[in-house]
């Protein structure tokens, strides 16, 4: 009986502290939220995503040279009309996918302004997806939904600075169903 009052003893031991190691796995795990990085822009000066706390936020990996790049337009109307409410349109450049972003970021930067007038903050070109090289924004930004799997994926952070709608690429950033969604997390104070 006292054996079996012992063995009972240590399953119970072990199960405390498995849970508690659980936690603390998750604790550990957990992803910073994507406005908490600084990360080089197309200039070459460091941008700090902080700097947009308090904002509604639109990451959207984009690239040159794929047929989704016409994307642009909406990107620079939507911005265009909703910043002076609060919304920043963030563009990422990536070579991920087929090799449509082959150009070095004066190029992209010099395309991007000369073919589609973008005026809204654009990165230096990444990873976006998984690998080695994947850019921790990015991490933070799939926690959720997973790997992006295409050029102007689109993820709407809301003002408390988290994710709180996913757009993948086929959706145009202009539709009623992003804009809706902008609209209401500009109303969000």
């Amino acid at each position: 009986m006292n054996k079996l009052l012992g063995v009972a003893a240590l399953v119970a031991l072990s199960c405390v502290a498995s849970i508690g190691f659980a936690e603390d796995a998750k604790k550990g795990d957990a992803v910073p939220g994507p406005l908490t990085y600084k990360m080089p822009g197309l200039d070459g000066k460091e941008v700090d995503l902080a700097t947009y706390k308090g904002k509604v936020v639109l990451f959207v990996n984009v690239a040159s040279k794929c047929g989704k790049t016409p994307q642009y337009k909406g990107l620079e109307a939507i911005y265009d009309k909703y910043k002076d409410k609060g919304l920043v349109v963030i563009g990422v450049p990536a070579n991920d996918f087929g090799k449509q972003e082959p150009g070095t970021d004066a190029e992209i930067a010099e395309f991007c302004t000369k073919k589609y007038d973008v005026s809204f903050p654009m990165l230096a070109k990444v990873t976006t997806v998984k690998g080695a090289d994947k850019v921790d924004l990015y991490k933070s930004l799939t926690t959720k939904g997973g790997e992006i799997k295409w050029n102007f994926t689109k993820f709407l952070v809301g003002r408390n600075g988290e994710i709180v709608a996913r757009y993948e690429p086929g959706v145009e950033p202009d539709t009623d169903e992003v804009v809706k969604a902008i609209e209401s997390e500009l109303e969000k104070k």
